[in-house]
């Protein structure tokens, strides 16, 4: 009978702890593996990031090679490698300013595919967010616009100081509303190598972008070209595209989270340390980057059955 009244109780407890567990993960926050699964990556086994190519020191393809280096394919890596896709399985694609809020990226063959994600200094907008692919991460990068002009130019302390003048950027970039403010005669290129080309050409006379775009190609050729800090505060704020997949956008945030509050990892500052601030000395007086990872919204991820939403 001892024995039966013990079966009983404890088949009593499991029932419960059961039933609790299931009402629980009710109004409790997803798990990561819910979240996993709700983001369509269970049994994936190919990760598709949309990236820059044509960016020194953020994210640059090697003609010979093939080979993507930069602080944005870093970043790439990050997140696949918290995602648990190994860097074999996952592929970069070069993507297009215009065709980032529309997560297609283009092939060697010249097809175009949708992709997982889009880490292509792409700059956080109220404007980008209401469109239907575009959910942003958390920022990853924090930057602002800047020019570039040949060496010879004189010092360029606003945008007012081009007035009248040809001033390249990138098509749909969020440079274009202060260049048309300034009155400048705006020229837009698909490509940020493309307006660079332009301007070593003498066709315009300057190229207005983010600090940490335009960084990389003075830092490349500091004899011809010159960065000027044009005191615009407007801070440009990098997220990284899940294409409406919310789920996917939380496990980003979370890879994001971990990355910035565990000082065991070190990858973000890696990577700065690698692209970033040794392009540096030869961009005075602009700043790249800020050399700090910002500051990341906790995730809310049930690590055990019982846990609720705070």
């Amino acid at each position: 009978m001892r024995a039966l009244r013990v079966g009983a109780v404890v088949l009593v407890v499991v029932v419960a702890g059961a039933a609790g567990a299931v009402v629980v993960s009710r109004v409790g926050p997803p798990s990561r593996q819910e979240l996993m699964e709700r983001a369509g990556l269970i049994g994936k086994r190919q990760l598709l990031i949309g990236v820059k190519d044509d960016q020194p020191g953020l994210a640059l393809r090697d003609p010979q090679t093939g080979q993507f280096t930069g602080f944005d394919i870093d970043m790439a890596y990050l997140v696949a490698a918290d995602l648990g896709f190994r860097r074999s399985e996952v592929t970069l694609l070069p993507i297009e300013s215009e065709d980032r809020s529309k997560m297609q990226a283009r092939t060697d063959s010249d097809r175009f595919v949708t992709v997982d994600l889009v880490v292509a200094t792409y700059s956080i907008t109220p404007q980008r967010e209401a469109l239907p692919l575009v959910s942003f991460s958390a920022p990853y990068l924090y930057t602002e616009q800047s020019v570039i002009t040949r060496a010879d130019h004189p010092s360029v302390q606003s945008l007012d100081d081009l007035r009248g003048r040809p001033v390249c950027t990138i098509a749909t970039t969020t440079s274009q509303e202060p260049l048309d403010d300034a009155g400048v005669q705006r020229v837009s290129r698909q490509q940020i190598t493309e307006c660079v080309d332009a301007l070593v050409r003498g066709e315009v006379d300057a190229v207005e972008t983010d600090a940490a775009i335009l960084a990389g190609f003075v830092n490349a050729d500091p004899e011809h070209l010159r960065h000027h800090d044009i005191g615009l505060a407007i801070q440009e704020a990098y997220g990284i595209n899940t294409g409406g997949n919310e789920e996917l956008r939380d496990l980003v945030n979370l890879a994001l989270y971990e990355s910035r509050h565990d000082p065991a990892d070190q990858r973000w500052e890696d990577a700065f340390d690698r692209y970033l601030r040794p392009e540096q000395p030869a961009n005075l007086p602009q700043q790249v980057a800020v050399d700090q990872q910002p500051t990341v919204a906790k995730v809310a991820v049930r690590q055990w059955p019982w846990e609720r939403v705070g």
